[in-house]
């Protein structure tokens, strides 16, 4: 975790109950539990060398680890998803994979992958508990959610395959918590670092937070972190937040 300065940085000025992170990039025995313990915050994880890992950290206590791996595929070793129950809300990190380049079995296993997560989520909506999911889908839902450009057209993340399996996901009950509150605002949340797409505001919205119903009764605000990408050294993507009473 080349970042945990600037995320240690961001948890003490921010101060959120739960976070939830993905593309740790590090083994799972070398993750920073004491440190972000220090820090206030207990933590689980599932990390993996070099990419991917995925971890939901809470200040409200340790969080109930529920799920380490989404079902489906027993020989699928990538750490993309958690699940972890923190003071009665139900939480998923999910990091969705890339599928570049596309065509290809990169691409194959985004889908393969979508549909396995589809077909999880559709028991996590209808639980009598609220619901998040949240993450990176690697997937830009529709033209409104991306800069006006064509150079991504051919992108894995604005294929129609892929949207169409963000689509089924949100039809089986999620509630996109950004246009929920925010629904004709751009909310990009990713900014890639090449041709100075962040100053030019270049931004693609892939980041989401999804609310079953009963968390969706709940919702408060949310928004994105815009600040934080713009800081020295910042990750590509930027924070995306939700308050639930």
């Amino acid at each position: 975790m080349k970042r945990l300065p600037k995320l240690l940085e961001w948890l003490a000025r921010s101060k959120p109950d739960v976070v939830c992170l993905q593309e740790l990039k590090t083994a799972h025995e070398a993750f920073p539990k004491a440190v972000l313990r220090d820090a206030g915050y207990d933590a689980v994880w599932r990390g993996e060398r070099t990419y991917n890992g995925v971890a939901i950290l809470s200040r409200l206590g340790e969080p109930v680890l529920t799920r380490d791996r989404l079902p489906g595929d027993p020989n699928d070793g990538q750490s993309r998803y958690l699940e972890a129950a923190v003071d009665g809300v139900l939480v998923a990190s999910i990091y969705v994979p890339n599928g570049n380049p596309q065509p290809g079995p990169k691409f194959d296993y985004k889908l393969a992958w979508f549909d396995r997560l589809i077909a999880h989520a559709e028991s996590l909506c209808a639980l009598d508990a609220p619901v998040v999911l949240a993450g990176d889908f690697n997937v830009v839902p529709t033209d409104r959610d991306i800069y006006p450009t064509r150079s991504w057209s051919k992108d894995a993340l604005l294929q129609p395959e892929s949207r169409a399996a963000f689509r089924r996901l949100l039809d089986q009950g999620w509630v996109d918590a950004i246009r929920a509150r925010h629904p004709d605002e751009p909310m990009f949340t990713f900014w890639d670092y090449k041709r100075d797409r962040w100053a030019r505001d270049a931004g693609l919205r892939i980041d989401f937070l999804l609310l079953n119903r009963l968390a969706a009764e709940r919702l408060e605000d949310c928004s994105v972190d815009r600040a934080t990408r713009g800081a020295p050294g910042a990750s590509d993507h930027a924070p995306v937040w939700i308050t639930l009473r």
